[in-house]
C-alpha cells in the first residue's frame, strides 16, 4: 500500500492545477463580457507612488493612450511635463522639450519585452495575455470586477510581486506591488474607446 502513496500524491497536484486553471479561465470569461474591446483607449490618470524612505507618496497626473499593436503613451502634465512611450520592443522617455531622457531596447534588456507586454496587457485588459503572464484570481460583482495577479515569469517576479486591477467597462484602478517594497496606485479617469489613433498620438509611436 505504501508503494502507491507517492503516485496518489503526484496525481493530485496536476488535478489541483487543472482546477485552478479552469477557475481562472471561468473568471476571465466573466470579466471579458464586461470589458469593452477597442483598438484605442484614452483618458487621464493620477499615479501615487509610495517609495521606501519617503513619508509622502509621489503624485503625478496626465493623459494616456493605449493603442493595440502599438503600445502605451503616458504624457505626464504634473508636477513636471514628460512623456513615456512603452512599445513591444522598447521604452522611451522624453523630457518637456522633446529631448530623449532615457531609451531602452528589448534586445539589450530581455526582461523589458516581458515588462512591456505585461503593462500593455494590464492597461488594455488583454485577458489572454494576463493569464499568460500571471496566476489569476479575483471576483465579479454585477458590472464590476477585480483581479489579483501574481507573476508566473521568474524574471518578472524579480521586479513585481503582484498586481491588483479593478474596473468595469475599462480598467479603473491599477495597483503595482514591486518586489523591493515600492508600491504604485494608478487611478484612471474618463476612459474612452476610439477606433483609431489621432494624428498627434500616432506621431508618438513613430
Amino acid at each position: 500500500m505504501l508503494a502507491f502513496s507517492p503516485v496518489q500524491g503526484a496525481s493530485s497536484a496536476p488535478a489541483a492545477a487543472k482546477n485552478e486553471a479552469s477557475s481562472a479561465q471561468a473568471l476571465l470569461a466573466k470579466v471579458r463580457q464586461r470589458v469593452q474591446d477597442a483598438p484605442v483607449v484614452r483618458g487621464q490618470f493620477t499615479q501615487l507612488k509610495t517609495v521606501q524612505g519617503f513619508k509622502q507618496p509621489l503624485k503625478s497626473s496626465g493623459d494616456f493612450v493605449v493603442a493595440r499593436g502599438k503600445g502605451i503613451a503616458w504624457q505626464v502634465r504634473q508636477p513636471f511635463a514628460s512623456t513615456l512611450i512603452v512599445k513591444p520592443d522598447s521604452l522611451l522617455s522624453r523630457a518637456a522639450d522633446g529631448s530623449v531622457a532615457m531609451q531602452m531596447k528589448a534586445q539589450d534588456e530581455p526582461v523589458l519585452r516581458t515588462i512591456n507586454a505585461m503593462l500593455f496587457a494590464v492597461m488594455a485588459a488583454d485577458l489572454a495575455q494576463l493569464s499568460q503572464y500571471f496566476e489569476v484570481t479575483g471576483q465579479v460583482q454585477g458590472n464590476s470586477w477585480t483581479l489579483h495577479l501574481v507573476p508566473r515569469d521568474a524574471m518578472l517576479a524579480q521586479w513585481l510581486q503582484a498586481v491588483d486591477l479593478h474596473g468595469q467597462q475599462f480598467v479603473q484602478e491599477v495597483q503595482l506591488q514591486e518586489a523591493r517594497g515600492d508600491r504604485s496606485q494608478i487611478l484612471i479617469q474618463n476612459p474612452a474607446a476610439e477606433q483609431a489613433l489621432r494624428a498627434q498620438d500616432a506621431s508618438l509611436f513613430e
